[in-house]
């Protein structure tokens, strides 16, 4: 039988699991093994996912499986992505999403490992959330299929932090089509949803597909969507030394300048400069983030308040 849930799409045969090890083929039927097998629970600061436009300053109850569909080999989260979900007692959306209201957390987040491994799970737990007023989001790689997206989006999901890994002829991920993954932020933005897309700049594996991505950015999801071009460091089997925060300042020059993305930041850095939002219009500071925290927002009504410029901002 074959999978539907990520645009791997793999083939199972009887009683053998896919590539994220999360599904199988149990007697015909596709069964999700790892429903509810967390490998980490905690309350986080939206902007570290990172969300710089949604939902700016709340906290997300994060949670996490085990298992990925790409398998990254600067990944440094490869303890949980490079691992099968283990025996261990599922956590029923019930008791995860009581927990997000007893910290007082305002949303639910899934993040740490790809959120694809826990797609059923998702759907439960976003469904309760929201009928509990919390919102509901994914750190992912933007894998799914168009089937398995509409059902998270159905279910509640509407904040998407979305790692772009790279372009066509990089010399890793070679079996990845990236260009799917801009096909999929489309497809939430027009279906209502908020994305944010996160390009980690990793020397001598994806550093020069900035114009691929630029470009696709730029064509397919609009100046208006936030771009992260992050810092890589080592990690996992890549060895490479952390990227030039001067190449990184760089690229963000080049993604305002040549292609016109109207708000760039440059994450992994701790520069409060660089993850500040300023008016695409008339240049004035109107957030200012320090350490994951808001600590100034000067937006009013969804404008600046200087020019009246719009400023995207979900929730």
């Amino acid at each position: 039988m074959k999978c539907w849930i990520c645009e791997r799409r793999c083939e199972l045969r009887e009683s053998k699991v896919g590539i994220c090890r999360n599904y199988a083929n149990i007697n015909g039927e596709l069964v999700h093994v790892g429903y509810g097998k967390l490998s980490a629970v905690e309350s986080r600061p939206i902007e570290i996912k990172p969300f710089f436009h949604y939902y700016p300053g709340t906290t997300a109850l994060t949670f996490s499986g085990y298992g990925c569909n790409f398998y990254c080999p600067w990944c440094q989260n490869y303890h949980l992505s490079f691992s099968a979900p283990p025996d261990v007692e599922p956590t029923s959306p019930e008791k995860l999403v009581q927990l997000a209201l007893l910290n007082g957390d305002q949303g639910l987040c899934a993040s740490f490992n790809e959120p694809v491994t826990l797609f059923h799970y998702l759907l439960d737990v976003f469904e309760l959330g929201t009928k509990m007023g919390l919102y509901s989001c994914l750190v992912t790689n933007g894998y799914f299929t168009l089937k398995a997206l509409k059902m998270l989006l159905d279910a509640g999901a509407t904040g998407f932090s979305i790692d772009i890994k790279g372009c066509p002829g990089m010399r890793v991920l070679t079996t990845i089509d990236h260009s799917k993954v801009f096909r999929n932020a489309r497809f939430i933005l027009d279906n209502g949803g908020h994305v944010e897309m996160v390009y980690l700049v990793v020397p001598k594996a994806n550093d020069s597909c900035y114009d691929w991505i630029f470009k696709m950015h730029s064509e397919k999801l609009g100046e208006d969507v936030p771009l992260h071009i992050n810092r890589y460091y080592p990690a996992n089997y890549w060895r490479e030394p952390p990227t030039s925060v001067d190449l990184l300042i760089n690229l963000r020059e080049v993604a305002m300048k040549e292609y016109n993305i109207k708000f760039v930041y440059v994450g992994n850095v701790g520069d409060p400069r660089l993850e500040a939002t300023y008016c695409p219009k008339c240049g004035k500071r109107l957030i200012t983030r320090i350490g994951y925290r808001v600590v100034e927002f000067k937006v009013r009504d969804g404008k600046c308040p200087y020019c009246g410029e719009r400023i995207p901002i979900y929730g």
